[in-house]
């Protein structure tokens, strides 16, 4: 039931999204600074909801014959673009942000993941391309495109909850930022 529940609560944060993204806002950047991520993952995302919207096509031409089995298959196939484009959406409206008056840096990837890392708890913070990424106790990679272009390395862990719940601590965390070099300038200035 808990399991159920997160999964609502998942595509309920999605469609949210989605209405912010139509509504051109943004999410949890109140006072802060947003960073955005979504700008390199684009295309792909583009990419598969055009192969979505190709496969609803196709199986609404194979299934004709078929009505019932057609109007499930194409609620099933609708649903899958809301679904593309609501993540989509998701990346756009929840961004990095860096928050000097709350003294944090919370970093976000979707609906999935949302990190607050206390600005006094970051030891080092640095511009570093990765294209790679193994897991590692104590580490947390938020990868965007399969890469991560900042690392920051902190002095004692955070707590990060996964998507079904699971606590872990991290003390170091890798993440994607389209402007990269303007967040690690920002954040450089904010933990003077």
């Amino acid at each position: 039931m808990r399991i159920a529940r997160l999964l609502v609560r998942h595509e309920a944060r999605l469609l949210v999204s989605l209405v912010l993204w139509v509504a051109r806002r943004t999410h949890g950047t109140r006072s802060g600074r947003a960073f955005g991520y979504a700008r390199g993952q684009g295309a792909v995302m583009f990419g598969f909801g055009f192969v979505c919207l190709v496969e609803t096509v196709a199986m609404s031409v194979l299934l004709r014959d078929w009505p019932t089995v057609h109007a499930v298959f194409l609620f099933l196939d609708v649903y899958g673009i809301v679904f593309v484009v609501a993540l989509h959406a998701s990346s756009v409206v929840r961004p990095h942000v860096l928050d000097t008056d709350d003294g944090s840096l919370r970093i976000r990837r979707y609906v999935h993941v949302d990190l607050r890392v206390p600005l006094e708890r970051i030891a080092s913070v640095r511009r570093e391309l990765r294209m790679t990424h193994e897991r590692a106790d104590g580490e947390l990679d938020v990868e965007v495109g399969s890469q991560t272009t900042v690392t920051l390395e902190l002095t004692e862990p955070v707590t990060h909850v996964t998507f079904l719940g699971r606590r872990r601590e991290v003390r170091v965390v890798r993440f994607h930022a389209d402007d990269a070099d303007g967040l690690v300038r920002a954040l450089g200035q904010a933990r003077v």
